[in-house]
């Protein structure tokens, strides 16, 4: 059986063609509403104030991962920069440092050049490239040799006064003996009065032994000993020391007299070579 449709009967709009008509009035009434009472930035703020949480919460792990992510490029950042710091500060050091020794040097040379100037005979300035480290023995090497002239008993003067003598020569370079060595003997003058005496070596680099000045001798603290020129290896007049102590023993024929190096001969760079010849 066929049911036919009847035309009087009105057809019924979808219900969500309804909600679309109903949304749109709504609109036009919230415009015009906001126009007249202003109430749309009220209820946006309102809005955003409820999900500002949310928004912070889902925004969380985002933020967490930047901030982990700058921290540690801060902190690798800040390693990098610290060492960079400390090596520049290290390389610093050792350049003041060198500076510091240039400028000791550059002293030393100067001194070593007004006292050369002052020196009759000829001379030439050497280097102490090796020091003997036998403690009983005091002995230097120095950057002169055979191709410089440079002879056996060859007299060592610095700034301030008389080093050593040449030992052995070499090619190249040359072996010098302190006057400081057990070994070495130095005829030697009290410059106040012209006494005569011996300086020997007793293996510290700070006293000298003068034997055999009789108890009697017009000997003095204080008094300066230089070269007397006897024996012919060392020339006349140049600083050997002076006298520190004096101990004289009636019941002893002799005094027993130390005197102090002029010279600092644990510490001399460089060396006056005289030309005695």
């Amino acid at each position: 059986m066929v049911v036919k449709p009847d035309k009087h009967r009105r057809q019924r709009i979808p219900a969500l063609n309804i909600k679309f008509i109903t949304l749109i009035c709504l609109s036009f009434l919230l415009l015009f509403s906001d126009q007249k009472n202003n109430y749309l930035p009220i209820l946006r703020n309102s809005i955003a104030i409820a999900i500002h949480p949310i928004q912070t919460v889902v925004n969380l792990p985002q933020r967490l991962w930047r901030w982990t992510g700058e921290n540690l490029a801060s902190r690798e950042e800040l390693i990098i920069n610290n060492k960079k710091l400390h090596e520049d500060e290290l390389y610093n050091e050792l350049t003041l440092q060198r500076y510091a020794s240039l400028e000791q040097e550059n002293i030393r040379l100067r001194k070593i050049l007004k006292a050369a100037s002052r020196i009759k005979n000829s001379v030439q300035i050497a280097r102490i490239i090796f020091t003997d480290i036998n403690p009983f023995r005091h002995l230097v090497v120095i950057n002169k040799g055979e191709q410089d002239e440079v002879y056996n008993g060859q007299v060592l003067v610095d700034a301030s006064g008389v080093v050593g003598q040449i030992l052995q020569t070499n090619f190249l370079s040359s072996k010098a003996i302190l006057i400081s060595d057990t070994d070495h003997a130095i005829p030697v003058e009290i410059n106040r009065n012209g006494f005569r005496a011996i300086a020997q070596g007793n293996g510290t680099f700070t006293h000298l032994t003068i034997p055999f000045i009789p108890n009697n001798a017009d000997i003095k603290v204080g008094d300066l000993m230089v070269t007397s020129g006897l024996g012919g290896k060392f020339p006349a007049g140049y600083p050997v020391a002076i006298i520190e102590s004096i101990s004289r023993n009636p019941a002893q024929q002799f005094a027993i007299v130390i005197a102090k190096p002029i010279a600092s001969l644990n510490q001399v760079r460089e060396v006056i070579l005289i030309n005695n010849n």
